[in-house]
C-alpha cells in the first residue's frame, strides 16, 4: 500500500513538473505569468533556464520512479532529496516572497513524498523480517 502510494505521488509530481517544464519551452509567458513576473527578454531567458532545471528535476522523478518499481537501494535517497527539495523551494517561496500557494503544494507535496518514502521503507524492513 505505502509503495503504491509513493508510486502514485511520483507520477502526479511528474506530471506537474513535465506540465512546467514544457510551458517553460513553449508557452515562456504562460509559465512566466503563472509565477507574477513580467514579460521581458530577460525573463524569458529566466523561463527558458528554468524550463531546464525542471526538465533535470523531471528526469530525477522518472528516475526515482524506475527505483521504486524495481525496489533499488537507493530509491529512498533519491526520494528524501526530492521531497526536501520541495519543502525547502515551498518554505523559500513563502518567507521570501509571502507565496502561500507555493508553500502548500510545493511543501504539501514534498512532506507527503517524505512520509510516503518512509512508509514504503518501514513496510518493506516488516515485509522482509517477516520471512
Amino acid at each position: 500500500m505505502a509503495r503504491t502510494l509513493l508510486l502514485s505521488l511520483l507520477v502526479l509530481a511528474l506530471v506537474f513538473e513535465l506540465v512546467l517544464t514544457v510551458g517553460g519551452f513553449l508557452a515562456p509567458e504562460m509559465l512566466l505569468a503563472k509565477f507574477g513576473v513580467g514579460v521581458t527578454p530577460d525573463t524569458r531567458f529566466l523561463a527558458f533556464v528554468l524550463a531546464w532545471l525542471l526538465l533535470f528535476v523531471s528526469l530525477a522523478i522518472v528516475l526515482a520512479l524506475v527505483w521504486v518499481w524495481r525496489r533499488h537501494a537507493g530509491y529512498p535517497a533519491l526520494c528524501y532529496l526530492l521531497g526536501f527539495w520541495w519543502i525547502g523551494i515551498g518554505l523559500g517561496l513563502y518567507l521570501g516572497y509571502g507565496r502561500f500557494d507555493n508553500l502548500l503544494l510545493d511543501g504539501l507535496k514534498g512532506t507527503l513524498l517524505v512520509l510516503a518514502t518512509w512508509a514504503t521503507q518501514r513496510a518493506e524492513a516488516n515485509r522482509l523480517a517477516s520471512q
